[in-house]
């Protein structure tokens, strides 16, 4: 019992001097706590809707505000052709359409029965199909009250306002389309960041770092040399997960296969600077490995959109999620693969992605280049 007490005593005076190892073991159980929190939310809520109105009644627009009054939806257009309702969809700036036809207010009147039509995007099932209870809910609602009065004018009237939904992109709300761009950001992701974490933090290891640093290359040749073997093979592997999920769960390209190479090289060439950084700041291939799944692993899962909508993330985490670079990677992906979507509409997503490459690059090189002087 001495002895295991000793040894005991040991391994904390250890680890009370690697005060790194401390505070990554005090440090992620809060943060997990805080991360799981708040991003495992799987109450949709703040749906962004466009609504088309052809009826301008009283009723339409009480109908309007079932659904904003919600709380589930949040109206942020008003549209008057399908075509608007469609560049919206496209730009991802609304996840559910209403539209509400002629005579929608007068059928309603008469106690005739009438239909309206909810169209949501497909591109994420789980979302979608949650979306589409939502809307048959407060349509439900809507429809008891003008059923009672059906029933006082004609007895035994049925039900009055039927919902049409139309689901785009993925009408068979397949699981699958919407898991497998997440698997993929996911799997390039920790591939490329834990690959590069590791090479330099090698180098310093092995004690051939010092031989680097006396050879006439600079800090950025270095880096472009240490990049180029794992970008090879980063996107080699990806093209491969792309080609099997093709032939495995039927994944289509419905936009530019060179608008997917691209995208793909932006994501991979931030993924591998980020690793780069990571290394270049570690002194260990443990530490290192540890960095990298901490800042890969857990914020694509977590704060990528890949599982849980953002939208329904509080404001803080949903501003987090602006430096994750899988969240762009996945609507770019998702507009390529599933939308047909064309370089006007994914431009903002390939300018983020590009310049997140910039900047880890960079600091990478920077503190090489500290690290050498």
């Amino acid at each position: 019992m001495k002895k295991a007490f000793a040894v005991g005593l040991k391994e904390f005076r250890q680890i009370r001097r690697d005060r790194r190892t401390l505070m990554i073991l005090l440090f992620i159980p809060v943060f997990f706590l805080l991360l799981y929190g708040y991003a495992l939310n799987f109450d949709i809520k703040h749906v962004r809707l466009a609504v088309e109105d052809r009826d301008y009644t009283p009723e339409s627009r009480r109908l309007i505000s079932a659904f904003v009054n919600s709380t589930y939806f949040d109206q942020v257009a008003s549209v008057t052709t399908d075509r608007e309702v469609s560049d919206l969809m496209d730009r991802d700036q609304i996840r559910a359409a209403l539209v509400i036809p002629h005579g929608f207010g007068r059928n309603l009147q008469s106690g005739r029965p009438t239909s309206v039509e909810v169209v949501i995007n497909g591109d994420n099932s789980s979302t979608a199909a949650t979306v589409m209870a939502y809307a048959q809910s407060i349509i439900a609602s809507e429809s008891a009250t003008y059923e009672l009065k059906a029933r006082m004018r004609m007895p035994g009237g049925g039900v009055v306002v039927l919902l049409e939904p139309r689901v785009w992109y993925n009408p068979e709300l397949k699981s699958t389309l919407f898991l497998v761009p997440g698997l993929l950001a996911y799997i390039a992701m920790i591939t490329a960041v834990v690959s590069t974490a590791l090479s330099v933090v090698r180098e310093k290891e092995r004690g051939t770092i010092e031989q680097v640093r006396m050879a006439p290359i600079g800090t950025l040749p270095f880096i472009v040399g240490k990049s180029l073997p794992y970008f090879v093979i980063s996107y080699i592997a990806a093209l491969g997960v792309v080609l099997a999920s093709m032939v495995l769960f039927g994944l289509p390209i419905r936009g530019s296969v060179h608008l997917l190479l691209l995208s793909l090289g932006l994501f991979l060439a931030g993924a591998l600077g980020m690793g780069l950084f990571i290394s270049a700041i570690s002194d260990s291939q443990q530490v290192a490995f540890q960095i990298a799944m901490l800042s890969s692993f857990l914020p694509t899962i977590m704060l990528s959109g890949f599982i849980y909508p953002i939208s329904s993330m509080p404001i803080a985490l949903q501003l987090v999620t602006t430096i994750v670079p899988a969240r762009y990677f996945l609507v770019a992906l998702r507009g390529v693969l599933l939308k047909g979507s064309g370089i006007e509409i994914i431009y903002p997503q390939l300018i983020a992605l590009a310049v997140f490459a910039v900047l880890v690059m960079t600091m990478a090189a920077r503190r090489l280049r500290k690290d050498w002087a």
